[in-house]
């Protein structure tokens, strides 16, 4: 059956769209795209402002320009991602953030639940790693999630057959009801065969990014391998949320791990009278945009990312 016999609905949210790629056998992945019939793209998002439907045949793959536009909807917004990170690979780029909300284009974190935010960000990893990697790739990238628990959750459900590796950063110990976790040790989880590893939300327990941390010291530096932090929360740790002086290990990653990461795919939200995002596509420079009815304006742009609180009182408070 021709592309041009499908059609997306850009209305779908992330969790019942990937919940199609999982139950629908009419689903075809091919050239990097994924299709649906027509009569399956029925459900509405009502977080998305943008209601389009659109023909596939080519337009998910064009190339990037430098200023690339705010996404309408997450089927752009997954394409854009890919695309910046196949540029930054060429650019040879080890360490890599991947960061957007998922509970709406326009939404924060937070105004989902969390279990449902997670879910939701397991659904277009899914979705992202069926566009990036070949299938011939697949079991060479490794996709580590959280904890143990959420990697059986992915194999019953979003990822059920999948040839990608999945993996945990912890696993829950005695101690559990209490916040303990079991780090695991990384060297005993990476094999000779793995060229990318994708850490999936890893936010929940303030040890996953020091594992994060140990999973690049032991198994990326000094190789050829890459590593992808994807909807990890990351301003957490730049925004002094975690007080140095309780988390000491956790704050020393501004110092160490953050400043060798490219953060390839970026969207943040502000809400309020003066509300905006801040969206970054690499190579582009950083945009500042403020909300139109229909629209998004570049009101700011620099090479370098802003800090929030910078965006907020400063960049948006004068736009």
């Amino acid at each position: 059956m021709s592309p041009s016999s499908f059609s997306i609905a850009s209305t779908l949210s992330p969790a019942s769209l990937a919940g199609t790629l999982v139950s629908n056998s009419k689903t075809v992945l091919g050239s990097g795209s994924i299709y649906w019939k027509n009569n399956d793209a029925t459900k509405t998002n009502r977080n998305l402002k943008y209601n389009r439907v659109c023909s596939v045949s080519g337009e998910f793959n064009t190339p990037l320009e430098k200023n690339v536009p705010f996404p309408r909807d997450y089927f752009e917004l997954i394409n854009q991602a890919k695309q910046a990170v196949e540029l930054a690979l060429k650019d040879e780029k080890q360490l890599m953030e991947i960061e957007f909300p998922t509970s709406g284009l326009a939404s924060v974190p937070g105004d989902g639940e969390g279990a449902t935010e997670m879910t939701e960000s397991m659904n277009m990893i899914h979705q992202f790693c069926d566009r990036l990697i070949s299938p011939e790739k697949a079991r060479t990238t490794r996709i580590f999630f959280p904890e143990a628990n959420e990697v059986k959750f992915a194999q019953k459900t979003i990822f059920e057959g999948t040839y990608f590796k999945l993996d945990y950063l912890t696993k829950p110990s005695l101690f559990e009801d209490f916040g303990f976790f079991e780090r695991v040790k990384m060297a005993d989880r990476v094999k000779p065969e793995d060229q990318l590893f994708l850490v999936a939300y890893p936010y929940f327990n303030v040890n996953e990014m020091l594992v994060v941390e140990e999973l690049y010291k032991e198994a990326v530096v000094n190789t050829d391998r890459k590593l992808i932090i994807f909807n990890g929360e990351l301003d957490r740790i730049r925004s002094g949320y975690y007080p140095k002086f309780f988390y000491p290990k956790l704050g020393a990653l501004t110092e160490t791990l953050l400043p060798k990461m490219e953060t390839v795919y970026y969207i943040h939200n502000f809400k309020g009278q003066k509300g905006g995002v801040l969206f970054r596509c690499y190579p582009g420079p950083w945009q500042v945009l403020r909300r139109t009815r229909n629209s998004c304006i570049c009101v700011h742009q620099q090479e370098t990312m802003p800090s929030l609180k910078e965006v907020a009182l400063n960049i948006l408070a004068s736009a």
